[in-house]
C-alpha cells in the first residue's frame, strides 16, 4: 500500500511538473511573437525609401507613432503622399483639367517624372494656367504640344486623361529616360523659345506655393 501511495504522489507531481512547463512553453511563444512584431514596426518606424528616376521622387514608408495605432503614410514626392501631391496640383488646375490632378501625379509618380515640372509644361504649353485652355487641347486632348496625326500637325488623343497620361509618357521616354530630368536639360530639347526654361520655372514655384 505504501508503495502505491509513493507511486501516486510521484504521478501527481509529473503532473503538475508537466503542467508547469506547458504554461512557461506558451508564455515563451506569446513573448516571441510579440517581440516579432515589434521588430517589424521598428522596421517600418525607422522607413525606407526607394529612389526611382527624379531625385525629387522617393517612395518612403513611415509610421505615425503618436497615434493609438501605427498609422502607415506612404511619401512619394518632397514629403508628401499622393493624394496630397494631387490636391497641391489641383489648386492650379482651371478649365478642362480642373480637378486631373490625381491622373497628373499618379502617372508622374509611377514613370519617375516629377509632377510639379509635369503640370507647369501643361500649364504652359496650353494656356490652361490663365483660364481656357487652347484650342488643340479642348478639341484634340493635345495637353504638351505634341507633333503627329489626327489634329493637323498635332497628336490626337481620345478624352482628357489619355492626352494627359500621353504628355507625361513623353516626357519620360523623351527626356528622363535620357537623363534629362530638370527644367534647365529639358527646355532646350523641349522649346526653341529662349524665355521657356524661366516661364515653367515660374509656373513650378505658383504650383508649389498655392
Amino acid at each position: 500500500m505504501d508503495k502505491i501511495k509513493s507511486i501516486s504522489r510521484v504521478l501527481a507531481g509529473l503532473g503538475v511538473m508537466f503542467i508547469i512547463v506547458g504554461i512557461i512553453l506558451q508564455v515563451t511563444d506569446i513573448l516571441s511573437i510579440k517581440n516579432i512584431q515589434n521588430v517589424k514596426l521598428s522596421s517600418l518606424a525607422a522607413s525606407s525609401s526607394v529612389a526611382v528616376k527624379s531625385s525629387n521622387i522617393s517612395d518612403t514608408v513611415k509610421i505615425d507613432n503618436n497615434a493609438a495605432v501605427g498609422v502607415i503614410r506612404k511619401e512619394v514626392y518632397q514629403g508628401m503622399t499622393l493624394d496630397e501631391v494631387a490636391n497641391q496640383i489641383n489648386k492650379s488646375l482651371k478649365a478642362e483639367i480642373s480637378g486631373k490632378g490625381m491622373v497628373i501625379a499618379s502617372k508622374s509618380i509611377e514613370l519617375g517624372v516629377d509632377p510639379f515640372v509635369a503640370t507647369a509644361i501643361i500649364l504652359h504649353e496650353t494656356g490652361c494656367g490663365q483660364g481656357s485652355c487652347s484650342k488643340i487641347a479642348r478639341e484634340c486632348y493635345n495637353f504638351g504640344g505634341q507633333k503627329g496625326s489626327g489634329c493637323g500637325a498635332y497628336r490626337r488623343y481620345s478624352s482628357v486623361d489619355e492626352g494627359l497620361q500621353g504628355m507625361i509618357i513623353n516626357l519620360h521616354n523623351n527626356f528622363y529616360s535620357k537623363g534629362l530630368t530638370t527644367v534647365e536639360t529639358i527646355g532646350p530639347r523641349y522649346a526653341e523659345s529662349g524665355t521657356w526654361v524661366s516661364k515653367i520655372n515660374w509656373y513650378v514655384n505658383k504650383i508649389k506655393n498655392a
